[in-house]
């Protein structure tokens, strides 16, 4: 029962345009659902905050944002990210950036849809022609049919529905997974806070919630960021139910959260990993190979902890997936239910 009430929420917000940038229509879908379970939705420059009955007592935060375009001319669309986040202010450092070259060819006759941001109306739909990366912008452009009476400005989502197969979710689910846990806690009765940013894969989802912080938050503020996390194969993703880190390229982890959860997964009896610890022993066989290593990530916990000057702990929880950033992304059922109940052990509710 728990866990079909999930599956719903999941199916619904998968099918909502989201594109980084263009989030405002997403946000008014995610209120109508958060409050039908009780939450209370404020929404703030870039953050919807849901809370609960006991605010502080668990934090929980998602980045809603997906990949996406944007048009920047006729005929021409950009891909949103790199647009959004004006390019300079990545720092190199990001997965996205790294696949940037391997995902160029993944979106030939891709269904997609163009969305006013404000409302959500839909402004057409059409496919993929070509897409390749212009040396002089550093950045994928796209050719779309049947789209070209768009103007510059107008977000353009791939369009995308969840598909159930050979046990696995499949579907564009970063970030949407994960939002979609948070949105279920509260039909369990949640009465922590459960916070949903913008533009994460731009790499400003973190100023969003470091301002809410420094605003509101408590002289404690212990954060847990929920995520997916990409792997190569199914082989490797199918290794642990769900992936733990102790830092990224920018920060450190709080130890304590990383441990507190850590144990919870070893009570619960779920298989988990350390995916910077992964990546760095991936990296001695690439070194020794003479090849460039792999970043460690940029992350939302990390930005927010090597700008809050201590005024935000935590760690960071992830659904292991493959297929990463494209409409093939899957995640194991058994993950994301092994996910689900840590997220409840964490938070103090009953299992169901």
């Amino acid at each position: 029962m728990f866990y079909s009430d999930f599956v719903d929420v999941l199916k619904e917000l998968i099918r909502q345009p989201c594109v980084v940038g263009a989030e405002h229509s997403f946000f008014r879908v995610l209120q109508r659902l958060l409050e039908e379970r009780g939450a209370v939705v404020t929404w703030y420059d870039g953050v919807l905050v849901a809370r609960g009955s006991d605010p502080f007592s668990t934090m929980f935060s998602a980045h809603i944002d997906r990949h996406g375009l944007i048009c920047t001319g006729p005929n021409e669309f950009q891909y949103a990210a790199f647009v959004a986040g004006n390019r300079s202010d990545l720092l190199g450092n990001s997965v996205s950036e790294q696949l940037m070259n391997k995902i160029v060819d993944r979106f030939g006759s891709q269904p997609v849809m163009a969305y006013e941001p404000w409302s959500g109306a839909y402004r057409g739909s059409g496919v993929v022609d070509r897409a390749y990366i212009c040396e002089f912008r550093n950045n994928l452009i796209f050719e779309l049919k049947d789209l070209d009476h768009l103007v510059a400005g107008t977000p353009v989502a791939f369009a995308d529905r969840l598909t159930v197969q050979d046990g696995r979710l499949i579907g564009q689910l970063d970030n949407v997974l994960t939002a979609a846990v948070l949105v279920h806690l509260f039909s369990m009765n949640f009465e922590g806070t459960c916070f949903f940013t913008a533009q994460e894969e731009s790499g400003r989802s973190w100023r969003y919630l470091l301002e809410w912080f420094r605003r509101f938050g408590s002289s404690d503020n212990q954060l847990i960021v929920v995520d997916t996390s990409p792997y190569p194969d199914l082989e490797s993703v199918s290794r642990q139910d769900v992936v733990l880190r102790t830092r990224d390229a920018n920060a450190a982890f709080d130890e304590e959260t990383t441990d507190c959860v850590r144990a919870y997964c070893e009570e619960l009896g779920i298989s988990y990993s350390f995916k910077d610890r992964y990546i760095e022993q991936a990296n001695e066989i690439t070194n020794a190979e003479g090849k460039q290593p792999a970043s460690l990530g940029s992350t939302e916990m990390g930005r927010i902890t090597a700008a809050s000057n201590g005024l935000v702990r935590g760690t960071t929880l992830q659904i292991p997936t493959i297929g990463y950033h494209t409409m093939q992304e899957s995640a194991s059922i058994d993950s994301v239910k092994a996910f689900i109940r840590l997220l409840m052990a964490i938070s103090d509710l009953e299992p169901m």
